[in-house]
């Protein structure tokens, strides 16, 4: 059921316009006793979910009892970050998201029908996953609040990924992760449609049907000027509104480049990405794009770890991105692969697979630590001065040398892909 649709590509969604949606949709429901909102955390800064969750609480007050950001495997949030993106919410509303601790298992989906969805790919069962909080909270409302974007694990973020992943458990998280990358992350990126969401539809469908979630699907794109605007704001209780988000998401996030890129610079905002398992994003978004033997730069300030998850770091560190075959053997011969397939699947993911280079810049990694992990390094100074960020503007620039390359300032809110590598 839809409570609230309002959208275009050409739209452009004010702070009240996002209010009077959710306050629209939030009168249908009627009166509620105990609420629980789930936004996404500070690496969606720009999803307008922050504020949203803020009219969310100024409309329900005391009894918006709980605030669980969908953290995933990320770190808990900051203070200053919760200041800065849920202005005004007071910080004890919000709890912190334990993936190895603090889940509940509703259901399994079986092996057998996720070798029927994946080609024969994967057979494991799948845990169906989340935050205690859910089940035992005794809320008579959950708002899941988040941006519809093309993504690398599940094709379009959010919808129940948000619950089952955002608020999701290790093996939940990690075997979910592997099944897209197994699958392929090009056959997937772009596409509402595909293993991963399939699995997480099931465990909607069959496990989660009285859980009373009404999700809040938010579109961000670029205007002519290059600013972030809201393009629309989808509300309701199942896929309708999550496919509504994805059409409009696809066609505001989705760039199909005319030739394949040879020479590609991201931008990764210090505010947002600080390891290489948020920042491979400008990988991830980008290799659809790139032509074979294409150079990916990566100017990354505030890069100083691999992995959020010390664990996860550990594993980056002595694996590398290496590429799927070799990747595939270590799960196969190495338990601690095995018993983290999450972190396997980021290996895949941030792989060029001989492909394309990568170089990344970082603000506080080393030379050794870049070439470990398989990347190539530049120094961040030399190559900000070489293609400075507040000079370049999105898309196609030429140089003074009479370079050209493809700048793109915030890999997290699109996907560039050339037709050879996009197909259906």
């Amino acid at each position: 059921m839809v409570l609230y649709q309002r959208g275009s590509e050409s739209e452009e969604l004010s702070g009240q316009d996002l209010k009077l949606a959710l306050y629209t949709a939030l009168e249908k429901l009627g009166s509620r006793k105990k609420v629980l909102a789930i936004p996404p955390d500070y690496t969606r800064l720009h999803s307008k979910a922050g504020e949203i969750t803020a009219h969310a609480w100024e409309y329900y007050k005391e009894a918006l009892t709980d605030i669980l950001p969908a953290l995933g495997t990320h770190v808990a949030m900051t203070g200053e970050e919760i200041n800065d993106m849920f202005p005004g919410v007071p910080h004890d509303l919000f709890r912190v998201h334990d993936w190895r601790n603090d889940v509940v298992t509703l259901g399994t989906v079986s092996g057998e029908y996720i070798s029927e969805i994946t080609d024969g790919r994967i057979n494991y069962d799948w845990p169906a996953q989340v935050n205690k909080l859910l089940i035992e909270g005794g809320h008579d409302l959950i708002l899941s609040i988040g941006q519809v974007v093309p993504h690398e694990v599940i094709g379009m973020a959010n919808y129940n990924k948000n619950i089952f992943v955002g608020t999701g458990g290790a093996e939940g998280i990690n075997k979910s992760h592997f099944i897209g990358a197994a699958y392929g992350m090009e056959r997937i990126m772009g596409r509402a449609s595909n293993p991963v969401r399939k699995v997480l539809n099931y465990a909607s469908d069959h496990f989660a049907k009285e859980m009373p979630i009404i999700y809040v699907q938010t579109v961000i794109g670029r205007n002519q000027a290059g600013k972030l605007v809201t393009r629309g704001i989808y509300i309701g209780d199942d896929e309708e509104v999550f496919n509504l988000a994805a059409d409009l998401s696809i066609k505001v996030n989705f760039e199909m480049v005319a030739e394949p890129l040879k020479k590609v610079v991201v931008y990764l905002d210090p505010s947002e990405f600080r390891s290489t398992w948020l920042g491979n994003k400008s990988i991830y978004r980008t290799r659809m794009a790139l032509a074979d033997g294409a150079e990916l730069i990566v100017l990354a300030p505030a890069l100083k770890e691999f992995g959020e998850d010390k664990s996860i770091d550990k594993l980056i560190r002595r694996y590398g991105y290496c590429g799927t075959p070799k990747t595939l053997e270590y799960v196969e011969n190495n338990e601690d692969m095995k018993n983290n397939l999450g972190a396997a699947a980021h290996l895949i993911h941030g792989s060029s697979e001989g492909r394309f280079t990568v170089t990344y810049c970082p603000g506080h990694l080393t030379k050794e630590e870049i070439e470990s992990v398989h990347f190539k390094y530049a120094d961040l100074a030399e190559m900000t001065k070489l293609y400075d960020p507040t000079q370049l503007k999105d898309g196609f620039n030429t140089m003074p040398d009479g370079e050209e390359i493809f700048y793109i300032s915030n890999p997290a809110v699109g996907l560039w892909a050339h037709k050879d590598r996009f197909k259906d």
